[in-house]
């Protein structure tokens, strides 16, 4: 079985999560979060009282990078775990 190398698959998870709320953000700053949210949790037949907030660039700088380094430190563990077990 081959190894995972533990910086690629922390970099890849970290890429993963932090695009995915980069695209979030982005949809923040379109003005689009909200209709999308309510759209998708009415197809979950759900009903919330929630206002998405305006966008603000530092939270959402803060928000891609604490997500990204999360993904790399998951990753990272990941691959090591894989790596152990798989000798």
């Amino acid at each position: 079985m081959n190894n995972l190398h533990q910086i690629k698959a922390g970099l890849c998870l970290a890429m993963l999560l932090g695009g995915l709320h980069l695209a979030w953000a982005l949809l923040v700053a379109s003005g689009w979060a909200q209709i999308v949210t309510d759209f998708i949790l009415r197809l979950h037949f759900i009903k919330l009282d929630y206002v998405i907030e305006e966008f603000n660039v530092s939270t959402a700088l803060l928000l891609v990078a604490l997500t990204a380094s999360i993904g790399y430190i998951v990753g990272w563990g990941f691959a090591r775990l894989w790596n152990a077990l798989h000798k």
